[in-house]
């Protein structure tokens, strides 16, 4: 249970996208997912969520690569998704909780992904004053490399799978965190701090609330305590 983060928030919205490539202003958001999570009587759980597969922009496909890592297909998105303006006010709608922390695993590509798309709304600034957690600079800091979330999941015994789907990515997701707190409660002090490897730089583009520092990728010590 993540007191330490109840204790600083009403609101823990954990969320996942997955999209048509790894360039957050190229490329689109295909699904999206979040779960919106608060403390009732000393225990988290699940007050809303949202998971939506989202259509493409007329000029744009989706790559066949992106398909056989997701299973979304071209034709899901045309019979099953919906368009980018109801994508956007539910997105709007789960952001618009006061007292909120956003969080995601490896956070990085997430929320770059959320800024562009909201900025197609002229919206980006909906993100300006939340405090943000990424789960992959927690778990690489207290486990060895590999650090993808399906690692995460062997690890601490997720029940939810690392399926590429943003419902149970950003569950998995959830449940790790739970898992992580239990071990040691002190993912308030990982807000805001995102780690990187040293070897490819500062991520890009970066966030202006966030503060970078380089990781190690040993399991060993503790990022705030640079």
């Amino acid at each position: 249970m993540p007191d330490s983060l109840f204790h600083q928030f009403e609101n823990i919205i954990v969320f996942d996208v997955e999209t048509t490539g790894l360039n957050p202003r190229q490329a689109e958001i295909i699904e999206i997912a979040a779960l919106r999570v608060v403390s009732k009587q000393g225990s988290p759980e699940i007050e809303d969520e949202f998971n939506l597969l989202v259509t493409l922009p007329p000029d744009k496909t989706l790559p066949a690569v992106i398909t056989n890592l997701t299973g979304i297909t071209e034709a899901m998105l045309i019979s099953e998704g919906v368009s980018r303006d109801e994508a956007y006010e539910a997105l709007a709608e789960m952001l618009g909780h006061p007292d909120s922390l956003l969080v995601a695993y490896n956070a990085q590509f997430d929320l770059c992904f959320l800024y562009y798309f909201l900025q197609k709304f002229q919206d980006e600034a909906l993100l300006k004053n939340f405090k943000m957690l990424d789960a992959m600079t927690v778990y690489k800091d207290r486990k060895p490399f590999p650090h993808k979330l399906v690692n995460a999941i062997a690890a601490y015994a997720v029940t939810t799978p690392n399926t590429h789907r943003a419902s149970d990515d950003a569950r998995a997701t959830f449940e790790l965190l739970c898992k992580m707190s239990t071990e040691a409660d002190d993912l308030d002090r990982y807000i805001n701090l995102f780690g990187y490897n040293a070897k490819y730089g500062v991520p890009k583009p970066q966030i202006s609330s966030v503060n970078y520092l380089p990781q190690r990728y040993t399991g060993r010590g503790k990022l705030y305590e640079v």
